[in-house]
């Protein structure tokens, strides 16, 4: 069986570091210096394209836990990236230029792990091929198309997505359950505004800062409800907000406007800000968004964004081990799984190297318990019941709760960050009793 893996971002050093590092040879394909994307400058490989922070570090946070569970498994570029870190406060971050290239010199040294300097236009179908997607969320056109052509219309260009919010953050005593002339379910949770509430609400929008884009950040066909608001005081009363076939039943009347959320995962810990595509920056966001009723303490878990963005509807093509349901030799890994974040990339990268070498051995796939980051990511991403999907990063709403609740935030994160390693720990355990 042969090992090709695309892409030598993030992800793509990670699978093929796995692979490799589990004794076989991988070709591992990278476009770059032949060609670059509009966002990168550099030659070398985990190139930081944006930040050079790494998020959090401390364990109790959902970017530390998810490190840590990267270190648990072999990582490259965690180990790296605490080399070479610079002084950030309680995130990790890097000094760039440092990163990529001791992540670049260790690809390179590594004897199983052969680089090829070649802008790659197709997936090899060969099912004598083990082949990891890796190629970011600014995929080359030709690749993208042909990726588009492969897996029919479930290739995105853009991410327009709404914010997202824990379930147990919503003030159920301002919001209610409901759905529009109670037809079916009670599906969406709805935030009533009466008319000052509301006009306050949209005199802080049309006025909130939003982000500045680049020349590849581009969209088409989804209004930023921003946008929409400055056409007319009642335009998102008749759009998004519209509160037609609603009564809020803490008056008995319907509301002025609504927002309404829907759910955003199976377990129903997270829910969307339905209509609300956004490019205010985060900051803004927060402020403006906590103005509605019920949403005053919301945990944002993800913000709206609105860029270029190459990724596939994972939850209708991937396993939770990062194949491909109709191809079970061809991974995915990185941001075109929908995975969002650096890290995020990265550790998916790790879990689609790990399950390239398990199925070319003809063993089961390794996946982690929902309790660990890296499973509830790898759930998420193949979620059959998530509708629309929009990239997500690391968070802690994406975890089973703990029962009883713990109050205390900070004591409440550090018990899902010790049960995550402790499973995630047992998990290798078992891995390691199978394979002896």
């Amino acid at each position: 069986m042969k090992f090709k893996v695309i892409g030598a971002g993030l992800a793509g050093v990670e699978a093929a570091w796995q692979i490799a590092n589990a004794g076989y040879c991988v070709d591992l394909y990278e476009m770059k210096p032949l060609k670059h994307s509009a966002a990168h400058k550099s030659d070398l490989f985990a190139e930081l394209v944006c930040s050079n922070s790494l998020k959090a570090a401390r364990l109790e946070s959902a970017a530390g836990l998810l490190k840590e569970e990267m270190f648990l498994l072999g990582s490259l570029t965690v180990p790296t990236a605490r080399s070479c870190s610079v002084p950030a406060g309680g995130a990790l971050a890097v000094d760039r230029d440092v990163f990529s290239k001791i992540v670049t010199e260790k690809i390179c040294q590594n004897k199983n792990i052969n680089v090829i300097n070649e802008v790659v236009e197709k997936i090899d179908t060969d099912d004598n091929i083990v082949t990891v997607v890796a190629t970011g969320p600014l995929t080359d056109e030709t690749l993208a198309e042909n990726i588009k052509k492969m897996l029919g219309d479930y290739l995105s260009f853009y991410d327009a997505a709404a914010p997202i919010v824990t379930a147990d953050s919503i003030d159920m005593s301002k919001a209610f359950t409901a759905s529009r002339y109670d037809r079916g379910d009670s599906d969406y949770i709805n935030c009533p505004f009466n008319k000052e509430e509301y006009e306050n609400f949209i005199s802080e929008l049309i006025n909130a800062q939003g982000a500045i884009t680049h020349d590849f950040d581009v969209y088409e066909g989804c209004m930023p409800i921003e946008k929409l608001a400055k056409r007319g005081l009642d335009a998102p009363r008749f759009g998004p907000m519209k509160p037609v076939g609603l009564v809020n039943p803490n008056t008995n009347h319907r509301p002025w406007a609504c927002v309404q959320l829907r759910r955003e995962n199976a377990d129903g810990t997270m829910y969307n800000i339905v209509g609300f595509q956004t490019n205010l920056k985060f900051g803004e966001q927060k402020r403006v968004f906590s103005m509605i009723p019920g949403l005053e303490n919301a945990e944002f878990v993800r913000y709206g964004v609105m860029h270029r963005n190459t990724f596939i509807d994972s939850p209708r093509l991937l396993n939770s081990d990062f194949s491909l349901r109709s191809n079970p030799n061809i991974f995915f890994a990185g941001q075109i799984t929908g995975v969002e974040g650096y890290m995020e990339s990265a550790g998916s990268g790790i879990l689609a190297g790990i399950n390239a070498v398990r199925f070319a051995e003809n063993k089961s796939p390794f996946i982690l318990n929902n309790d660990t980051m890296l499973g509830a990511l790898s759930r998420y991403i193949s979620d059959k019941s998530v509708k629309n999907f929009q990239p997500m990063g690391a968070n802690f709403g994406i975890l089973p709760p703990i029962e009883p609740k713990i109050r205390d935030k900070k004591e409440r994160y550090m018990a899902l960050s010790n049960r995550a390693i402790c499973s995630l720990k047992n998990s290798l355990e078992k891995c390691n009793e199978n394979h002896s």
